[in-house]
């Protein structure tokens, strides 16, 4: 994509607030909810203060040679507020934030919380189209990035999106200023740190929006979620417990920290709660990862299905020493029973299955669970206040065991999309509860198995195929690394289903479709139909910014076939 293909979103037309533009919990619910005392009434500038006030000296984060305590985050947070201040950044604007896994993430995003700020977390891998339009659509006053991050120059994208993006004033740049050095719209990060600095209090209250997270769909631009400081807050809180959490935790950010995921499910902030210490790792090689883990003696990673292969094949020849390891969380996307199996027989650490949303609900298997549970579901809300109903297409509640789609009304889930007036439509019940879009089966214990996406069905000839399903079988062939199943057109079956293998290096060729056909009734045990038609060999998985599977970039090759 070039410049000019750059898709904007229509700027606002009247200087409405961003709380003012998301719809809230009801009055009865809200008044619930912290007569309950889920809604603890804090923003996240309060906490720090509170944290450095527990905690002190304690490591809070480690960004390689770089180790903050928690009182240093603190003092940074108000010294960077104070700067980002001068350069005109206010209570209620909307910062663009797209930094890789960094301290300067960090302190940054609390920095802007003490200035009642609104940080839109935006992926390092986020180009021209979507940080254009997320700078058009929020009204950002400010985006904060790096200089060269994968051998992509940000600062060319800042400068593209400052000319296109009305109200954009200030790009700050965590790094050097390169060829931007005489351009006055740009700031260099570390230069706007004023020592000894306070702040005053915003003002703002814990029920305004905290930040602004990205939707996690493979298709379109993103639709924004408006966070609150107090039910973000209890979802970290709740998220943490189920984790077990506690001032001894060493949390390893692998995955992109503007992932919600990452940051708060449990997370940076959950562990930042407890005390705990933060490690980030500036890479997702397993074997750098590995590295950390032996040194900062990590408890807990999170990881998605993706990096598993890797991280099975690194921890086959790894040397590193792993014990400290208790817990290896994997989500985003469905893990396979037979690579969970797998994770659980080669580690010495607790799998813990999730399923989450930057929507809200978020769900993960108790680390006493049996193994055939950790194996094979994707957990049970972590808040007893999470309300579940499994329904058919015409709303209708079904049965435990049987396959609907997951909707949710509770504490820390949306009540509505950012200026989502007609999505809002579609993905809410009258009642309040968010349409999720997953297919899912609950058991009678309360765990929920995810069968797939309500777009992610094939209808083969009037036969309904779960790409999930298939996907997850298609896995256990020892000549597949990953797989992808997509229905494309076609003039007798009305679809039929493709596969994208990526083959496994000591695969002697790639598997054919009659092998795939024989694997998936004799092995698998699956009926003949959800066989893929078609098999297409592909080098690598295209992945979204968020680290999920880019489907849509896999139709787009169907449409070059």
């Amino acid at each position: 994509m070039t410049p000019g293909d750059t898709v904007m979103a229509e700027a606002p037309t009247q200087a409405a607030s961003i709380r003012d533009r998301i719809e809230d919990w009801p009055a009865e619910y809200a008044e619930k909810y912290r007569e309950l005392g889920l809604w603890e009434g804090k923003t996240f500038s309060a906490r720090l203060d509170e944290w450095a006030e527990a905690y002190g000296s304690s490591t809070a984060v480690v960004d390689g040679d770089l180790r903050l305590s928690y009182a240093d985050l603190a003092r940074r947070a108000t010294e960077l507020a104070a700067g980002l201040r001068s350069i005109g950044i206010v209570a209620g604007d909307a910062v663009l934030l797209q930094l890789p896994n960094s301290a300067d993430f960090v302190v940054g995003w609390f920095a802007l919380q003490r200035l009642g700020a609104i940080p839109v977390h935006t992926q390092p891998g986020h180009r021209h189209a979507e940080v254009g339009y997320l700078a058009t659509a929020t009204g950002a006053r400010a985006y904060v990035t790096t200089d060269v991050f994968n051998r992509f120059d940000h600062r060319e994208l800042a400068a593209h999106v400052a000319d296109v993006a009305p109200a954009l004033e200030s790009v700050i740049i965590a790094g050097d200023l390169g060829d931007h050095a005489g351009d006055e719209r740009f700031h260099q990060l570390s230069s706007l740190y004023v020592p000894g600095a306070e702040v005053a209090d915003p003002g703002i209250s814990p029920s305004d929006i905290s930040m602004l997270l990205l939707s996690g769909g493979t298709t379109g631009m993103p639709k924004l979620i408006g966070r609150t400081h107090d039910d973000y807050a209890y979802n970290s809180r709740v998220a943490g417990e189920r984790s077990r959490l506690d001032s001894d935790s060493v949390y390893l950010a692998v995955l992109p920290i503007a992932f919600n995921y990452t940051w708060n499910c449990p997370g940076i902030l959950a562990t930042l709660r407890v005390g705990g210490k933060v490690v980030l790792a500036p890479s997702q090689d397993p074997a750098i990862c590995f590295e950390l883990i032996e040194q900062e003696g990590v408890t807990m990673t999170a990881i998605n299905p993706q990096l598993v292969p890797m991280w099975l094949d690194e921890r086959e020849f790894a040397e590193a020493d792993l014990s400290s390891l208790k817990i290896i969380e994997i989500g985003s996307a469905r893990l396979s029973d037979y690579e969970a199996r797998r994770i659980i027989d080669e580690f010495d650490a607790t799998l813990q299955q999730i399923l989450g949303m930057s929507e809200g609900l978020f769900c993960a298997t108790h680390l006493d669970d049996d193994p055939e549970l950790l194996a094979t579901t994707q957990g049970v809300p972590v808040s007893p206040y999470d309300e579940i109903r499994v329904v058919d297409p015409d709303g209708n509640e079904v049965p435990d065991g049987e396959v609907g789609e997951l909707t949710v009304r509770g504490p820390y889930t949306l009540r509505g999309y950012f200026d989502g007036e007609e999505q809002n439509k579609r993905a809410f019940t009258a009642d309040g509860f968010y349409c999720t879009g997953d297919l899912v089966r609950r058991l009678s214990s309360g765990h929920l198995i995810v069968s797939g996406r309500i777009k992610d069905q094939i209808n083969r000839g009037g036969e309904k195929i779960a790409a999930t399903e298939v996907e997850g079988a298609l896995l256990t062939h020892p000549d597949i690394r990953a797989v992808a199943l997509l229905g494309e057109p076609d003039s007798v079956l009305g679809e039929r289903s493709v596969a994208f293998v990526v083959p496994e290096t000591t695969a002697q060729q790639p598997p054919t479709r009659d092998d795939l056909l024989t694997f998936v009734e004799s092995t698998a045990g699956l009926a003949a139909y959800k066989a893929p038609d078609v098999v297409r060999v592909i080098d690598e998985m295209p992945l979204t910014p968020l680290g999920k599977m880019d489907k849509n970039a896999l139709r787009q090759l169907l449409g070059d076939a």
